[in-house]
Parts: structure tokens; sequence; C-alpha cells
């Protein structure tokens, strides 16, 4: 049995990651054509790596890829011509690090409380206590150190600071911080009671560990693993590769999405995430996210004399609780958006429960809700699916998003500006987290610069439907 895994993220556990998967290649597999285009990137630090991943698998890994080294760091190149559909990488699971090869007896303490990314990182912190005497020593020893790692969990509340502005990613960081800490501190009577094996361990470690699962691991159906030298694979939001587990092979595979010319570079898709998940979970950006997506929020105002009919009317219709394409939840008075990219009336990308929530709060009489749910009623049930028959309400409603999302637009265009503002500090973290922060806002900014666009382009439009219509029904009497 043949089935696709999902790059394991704390924000939703089955999300779809591509994987091409990364061993190194000894030299003598290069041929001499593609020698000279891998001496400059070869990383020779990790020319064992490979011999020793295929002696724990008991059978050849990969012979069509190597690590190399670019301007991200550790990455995967070609060592060979690779054609859409090769296989490039088959790792067995007997040479993945698992949640469920926790000891029982830790496991046994643990019970079902405790997530498989808690117990993945408590196996984590075992072999990096061992040392060198772990039979995993040559995989944990590539990992990164607690320095190198840039998910927003690690942010200090100046560097949050610069991405205060994007609502999602803030709160979600918070949240997470405090759900690893109350998780530590449900299992730190356990880890007590094998002092030889874990010593001492603080938050600190808790969380790198963590971190390193929750960026790294691939669920699965026995919870989540790690595959050594996924780790160097870096994400192309337009890949198609996957990985497959072949259950009864016991075998993870991965398979080539188009060609690649020898020297090049192999990456794949973690996910369609946005910039938010890939700073909380992975720690970097993208200067251009085609997932990008932005939330709005909207309070519906107390003193609102309508209040308490408007909210029984949006509970009634379930505008409440939705979940987006990362995990993220949003309440019924906020809502996550992405790039409008159609210039129709359409707005693919403005949810329907906004554009219903816009009308609703704009409506100033009980006549105006009822004609509201009447409509929906008459039509497919769906609040406000359709345009509201009375075009100047529907209009008001549109102009009233479109003052909302431009003054985002204003804020957002002042936070970009002051990140891009000459600065004084030369600390290498603050830069590279500075460069993130941009990224996060420039993708978010393009998002709601497109739903301003269409915004600006339906109210005139359904302005002149109204007029057409009007004249055509005094020219019909």
């Amino acid at each position: 049995m043949v089935l696709r895994i999902g790059k394991f993220s704390t924000q939703q556990p089955w999300r779809w990651r591509c994987l091409c998967q990364l061993p190194v290649i000894s030299r003598n597999n290069f041929s001499s054509i593609t020698k000279s285009k891998v001496t400059n990137n070869l990383d020779r630090e990790c020319e064992d790596f490979l011999p020793w991943l295929e002696k724990k698998a008991g059978a050849e890994v990969s012979s069509k890829l190597y690590i190399g080294k670019s301007s991200f760091g550790r990455s995967l190149f070609s060592s060979k011509r690779i054609h859409a559909g090769d296989c490039i990488l088959r790792v067995p699971y007997s040479a993945q690090l698992a949640s469920h090869s926790l000891l029982p007896e830790i496991s046994a303490l643990l019970g079902d409380n405790v997530g498989s990314v808690s117990k993945l990182a408590i196996v984590l912190l075992i072999e990096q206590q061992a040392g060198q005497v772990s039979e995993w020593a040559p995989y944990v020893s590539c990992l990164p150190c607690l320095g190198e790692m840039h998910s927003t969990i690690f942010w200090s509340q100046s560097d949050l600071d610069m991405i205060s502005q994007s609502s999602v990613v803030h709160k979600e960081t918070i949240k997470q911080k405090a759900q690893i800490e109350k998780e530590f501190l449900s299992i730190k009577p356990v880890l007590e009671h094998f002092p030889r094996i874990l010593k001492n361990i603080t938050l600190q470690d808790f969380m790198h560990a963590y971190s390193l699962v929750k960026s790294r691991a691939w669920g699965n159906m026995e919870g989540v693993s790690l595959i050594p030298f996924a780790d160097f694979l870096n994400h192309d939001g337009s890949s198609e590769s996957v990985v497959l587990n072949d259950e009864d092979k016991q075998v993870s595979e991965v398979i080539a999405d188009r060609n690649y010319a020898p020297g090049e570079e192999v990456r794949l898709r973690y996910g369609k995430f946005s910039n938010t998940t890939l700073l909380l979970d992975f720690g970097f950006s993208l200067s251009y996210n085609m997932h990008e997506r932005v939330e709005i929020q909207i309070n519906l105002p107390d003193n609102d004399a309508l209040r308490k009919m408007k909210v029984e009317i949006l509970q009634r219709h379930h505008i409440p609780a939705c979940k987006d394409d990362n995990g993220f939840n949003s309440s019924w008075d906020s809502f996550l958006i992405k790039e409008v990219k159609s210039t129709d009336k359409k707005g693919k990308g403005l949810p329907q429960s906004l554009r219903a929530f816009a009308r609703i709060l704009c409506c100033t009489s009980r006549q105006d809700l009822n004609d509201l749910v009447l409509e929906a009623a008459q039509a497919d049930g769906r609040l406000a699916r359709l345009p509201l028959k009375n075009s100047s309400r529907e209009i008001e409603a549109h102009e009233f998003l479109l003052s909302r999302i431009n003054q985002l637009i204003e804020k957002y265009n002042a936070s970009i500006k002051s990140l891009r503002r000459p600065t004084s500090l030369s600390c290498k973290n603050y830069a590279l987290r500075r460069k993130m922060a941009i990224d996060l806002l420039t993708g978010e900014l393009r998002v709601l610069k497109s739903a301003s666009t269409w915004l600006k382009n339906y109210c005139p439009s359904l302005l002149q439907q109204a007029l057409h219509s009007t004249i055509y029904s005094d020219f019909s009497e």
C-alpha cells in the first residue's frame, strides 16, 4: 500500500509537503562533465553523511543527489541528469527517527496526553545528550543549533514588534510559545524520572528540540518522523514533488516532478503555506509567496442599536468559525483573505463571509436585516451570497470594506517604510529577521491592494448596472 505523507506542522498536522530527498553522493558518482559544476558548491563536511545513512539503511538511498552549499545554507543538488518521474530518493523506515521509537517506559508515563511532536522531541533530546555514543550522532550533529533557529517563537520582543502589523503571525507566535511551555511543564516530571539519559532539560532545550521536529518532521500513519537529509531540502512553492510511503515495503520514496540538469538545485514544496506559516513553523520567508494571505478584523460596534439582532443572524447563518489552508482559525469578526486575481465581479479571494458581514454591519434598520435574510432564503440559503437587490445598500457595504482595507494599506505602507529605514543595528540575526518581516508585510500588502483594486472596480460596475436598469425601466414604461 502506497500512501502520500504530509509535512507535519503544529498549525495543521496533515499538510502535504513535497519531498525530494537529499543524500550525499561520493565523488566517483560524478561524471567528468559534472565535476566542474559541483566543485564550487559541494559541502565537503557532509561527504561521509550518505555512506553512514546507506550503511544504516542497508540499501542505496540515492545515486542522483548530493549535499551542496547555496545562499540558503546546505541544499540538495543533482549529481547527474534527472528526468521527471525518476525516483531520486528511497529511505527505509529503519533509517528514520520516529516518535513511536520513544522508550516504552517513558511513553507509558507520558500517556496519550502528549502529542507526537513532543514525543519525537524527547527522542531527539535523548540522542543529543548521548553525544557521539548515539547511533544517530552523524545526523543529530548536522541539525541547527539554537542560535541558528529563526522561527518567530525565538524572536525577541523587539523582533516581534517588526511584525506587529500582521496580527495572525504575532498572535500565533505568542500562542505557540505558551503551548510549548505548557507541554514542557506537563512532561518535565516524567523526564526527571530518567536522569541517566535526560539530565537537567530546560524549557529552552525542549523548545529547541520541539522546533527542530516541527520544522522537519513528516506526518505518517504512526505519528511523525525525521527523515535524514530532508533537512537540506529548500522550499519551492510551485513544486509538485511529494513523499510517498510504501507501507508494504516500509520505505519512503521521492519522485522528481520535473527534469533537472547536473549541478542544479533540487527543491520541493513544503505545502501551500503563506509566509505566516513559513515564519512560524520553518523560520524563513519568501520574497514573493503565491500562497500569501492576510487577516482583516472588523468589529461590530457595542453601541449599535441592532447589535443583538445582527449577532443572532451571523450565528444562525454559521458565519463564525472557519479554518484556512494554513490551519489558522478565524473568529466570527476576523477574516482571512488571499490575493484577488480576478478582475471581474466574482471577486475570488474575498470570502463570502466577509462580504456578508459587511452587508449586515451596514444595515440600519430591522427591515434591512429582514430583507437580507429573506433574500438568502429565496436563493440557496447562504447569507447574502448574491448581490443585494437594493444596489445602494450593496454599494454601501462594499465601499465600507474598501475604506477599511485602504486604512490597512496605509498602516502596512508605514510599517514597511519604517523597516526599510537605515539602522545602526548590525546584528546578523536582526538583519535577517528584518528582511523576513519585510517579506511578510510586503506580501500581505500585495493581497490588500488586490482586494482594494477589485472593490474599486466592483462598486462603479454596480452603480452602472443600477443606472442602466433604471433607464431601461423608465423606457419600458
